[in-house]
């Protein structure tokens, strides 16, 4: 469950000028955070004979413009993409991207949380809209919005290779440039968007749930199991957290602990080795009848389905 190491992709790229195909590029700045970019093309020489790419975290982010019939899986969702789509990965979901045919077109480009730091007044990337829970990280656009991403991505490829002393903080500001592109483009939130004390706490409880996860080793277990867990670390009563919850989203607050806890399962049966108990122990279940009952109740299969 470890994410996969930036040595993964290079390793995977044909040999071509800015990438050694097996060592990470000598140019790159390593003290500022890890930046670099792509052509999807790069991805695909060889397209036949690669095995496809693994179902896995990996140990940065990635923003991808893509072009061509492709399909993208992330947690336990699948998107088809039959034109262009521009998409955000992040290190905590796990992801592939599954090419339907050659024929692929566009750019992509990897960084690391550290790269971003330099800016002032941002404390971490998983501040953005873009890559907090909720958000659609596949986003359809039409061939004006490819166009004036590409424009972008084109900008980020000139500067990488020049000499200009500032060159990572101008690559830094392309990269803000598609984020906001990328939240421009998000449909309305599902949660409430006012900032009502309703909204606030609505958004704490989310960015909570979301913490406990993802869970690195059979030996990790959630910290917080409870709608009175979560409502004490509040610092609410669990009737009102309960109350805003069911009033801002139609689900109480173990509705919403029991869907989150059920998707990480899923990902755990199709991702990892760990035993069913193992992954009952560490979801916080008493005993592997306990969970294979939560699990059945949740998803209608036995955890043994999901895992063939």
């Amino acid at each position: 469950m470890k994410p996969l190491p930036l040595q993964e992709l290079y390793d995977n790229l044909t040999p071509t000028k800015g990438t050694s195909g097996t060592l990470l590029p000598p140019g790159i700045q390593h003290e500022v955070g890890h930046f670099n970019v792509f052509a999807v093309a790069d991805l695909m020489l060889g397209y036949h004979t690669k095995p496809p790419m693994t179902f896995d975290r990996r140990a940065f982010y990635k923003i991808s413009l893509v072009r061509g019939r492709s399909r993208v899986e992330y947690a336990d969702k699948v998107v088809d993409i039959e034109q262009q789509a521009l998409w955000f990965a992040t290190s905590q979901v796990p992801y592939r991207w599954l090419p339907h045919d050659p024929d692929q077109t566009g750019h992509f480009c990897i960084f690391t949380h550290e790269f971003m730091l330099p800016l002032k007044g941002r404390t971490g990337l998983d501040e953005l809209p873009i890559f907090q829970p909720g958000s659609q990280p596949v986003l359809m656009v039409t061939l004006n919005e490819y166009a004036a991403i590409d424009a972008i991505f084109t900008k980020m490829k000139a500067e990488i290779t020049s000499t200009y002393t500032y060159k990572y903080d101008l690559l830094r500001a392309y990269l803000l440039e598609l984020i906001h592109v990328g939240q421009k483009l998000q449909p309305a939130p599902v949660w409430a968007a006012s900032h009502t004390a309703s909204a606030r706490v609505t958004a704490l409880f989310a960015e909570l749930l979301e913490r406990q996860f993802p869970l690195a080793n059979p030996q990790q277990q959630l910290r917080l199991r409870t709608a009175k867990d979560y409502a004490h670390h509040l610092a609410l009563h669990v009737n009102h957290l309960n109350r805003v919850l069911k009033q801002t989203t139609g689900r109480t607050t173990t509705e919403l602990i029991s869907s989150r806890v059920s998707q990480e399962a899923k990902m755990l049966l199709k991702q990892t080795n760990w035993t069913v108990s193992e992954i009952a122990d560490c979801l916080g279940f008493a005993d592997v009848a306990h969970f294979c009952h939560f699990f059945k109740r949740q998803t209608g299969v036995v955890p043994g389905a999901v895992r063939l």
